[in-house]
């Protein structure tokens, strides 16, 4: 990609350490505990808030950081750390994406502080797109929002939500013209304590455990009329321009999962990381017929094989990074690309580590297993490796490709 160049700031190198230290002393000595526990480690978000980790500040710097790499860089060092703790201190960066991406200055500047909170008071924020019977089908979407005098009245089921009805301040995805199918939809911004909403079963899950994953159930959930991002003016206009079949633009969850597709790619290449780490380091040290494991061909040449895919992964996570941040589109779907390598990397190293290990790596004296089951998530949540594969299909052949 023409202009694009690999290279680290000083500034991002300095965050890099910063979470890097903060992930090696906190984060990862707690990961086996909070995955044993299937909890949200709100200690370990305290601490993230009291060093400036969870803040709106720090996530605003990042998004607008020059190269566009200030987010990725540290969401790879937090998720090397470990990844469920992790996905519980950057879950609320996709509610605050999708407020970002479809939102006004107004709605940005009062909403998304109400996000985080504050060191001393920390909130959450979740992004409700996916449903029991739609999951990467956005366009099959049940839940309704109808206008009432002003009002917006909401009633569905969401699921898979990350913070799903712990979160302080929930952003829905809703139709409101169902006919128009994903074009007919728009994002809705639910305020703490708005009656109507409630949080259905909690998950347990294979892995990412520490990540409170749960339905979110609304029962005429009523809001504002501001509470509708982008405004009703904007929606309107936009609903005018389908039924006249003209172009609407991007749809409110696209925008946000093109968005964050390459920081999710990086959270993968974090876990990815830590997995060939452990392996090189375990066949350096342990012997087996009077040599280190790492001196015999089979070992040093997977090894290779997982170093090189690690840095694949990370280098068209970086691209994707920076083109998003230098407004270039993403004309080949290299959003996508990002996500689907370093998600399958994730998978293929991780379970490379456990074959290194062997009958270790399958015990939970090790990580190794752990950081398997965490990674498997990458090539389904925010788009499966197969929706990624139709969407770069689609951009390289022009065709719509089903």
């Amino acid at each position: 990609m023409s202009g694009f160049c690999p290279e680290l700031s000083d500034d991002v190198i300095e965050v890099r350490d910063w979470v890097h230290e903060f992930a090696r002393d906190v984060i990862r000595p707690a990961g086996a505990e909070w995955d044993e526990r299937e909890e949200t480690p709100w200690p370990i978000i305290q601490e993230a808030a009291k060093i400036g980790l969870y803040s709106l500040d720090f996530f605003a710097t990042q998004w607008f950081e020059e190269s566009g790499l200030g987010l990725s860089v540290a969401f790879e060092e937090i998720f090397w750390g470990d990844a469920g703790i992790g996905l519980s201190i950057v879950g609320t960066g996709l509610a605050a994406a999708a407020l970002s991406s479809n939102g006004t200055p107004e709605q940005m500047g009062e909403w998304l502080p109400q996000m985080f909170g504050s060191e001393n008071d920390v909130k959450l924020g979740a992004f409700c797109a996916s449903e029991p019977d739609a999951g990467s089908d956005i366009g099959s979407i049940r839940t309704r929002a109808v206008q009432d005098r002003g009002d917006w009245v909401l009633n569905g089921v969401k699921t898979w939500a990350t913070n799903g009805g712990i979160a302080d301040v929930h952003v829905v995805l809703a139709s409101v013209e169902p006919s128009l199918g994903t074009r007919g939809q728009a994002t809705f911004v639910i305020p703490p304590g708005t009656p109507g909403l409630s949080m259905g079963q909690k998950f347990r899950k294979h892995g990412i455990r520490a990540s409170h994953t749960a339905e979110v159930i609304l029962d005429n959930v009523r809001v504002p009329g501001s509470c509708l991002l982008g405004g009703k003016e904007k929606l309107d206009a936009r609903l005018a321009r389908v039924r006249n079949g003209e172009r609407a633009g991007g749809q409110a969850a696209m925008r946000t999962f093109e968005t964050t597709r390459p920081s999710v790619a990086a959270m993968a290449v974090g876990i990815a990381r830590a997995a060939f780490e452990y392996a090189r380091d375990y066949a350096s040290e342990r012997e087996q017929f009077g040599r280190k494991i790492g001196e015999n061909q089979a070992i040093a040449f997977l090894l290779a094989d997982m170093a090189t895919r690690v840095d694949v992964a990370r280098l068209l996570t970086w691209r994707a990074a920076w083109m998003a941040r230098n407004g270039r589109q993403f004309e080949q779907a290299e959003g996508s690309m990002s996500k689907l390598v370093a998600g399958e990397t994730a998978v293929w190293v991780t379970e490379q580590a456990i074959q290194i290990l062997g009958g270790a790596g399958y015990t939970r004296e090790h990580p190794v297993e752990r950081f398997h089951r965490d990674a498997k998530i990458f090539t389904i949540f925010e788009g499966t490796s197969e929706i990624q594969r139709l969407i770069i299909g689609r951009a390289v052949t022009g065709l719509q490709v089903r």
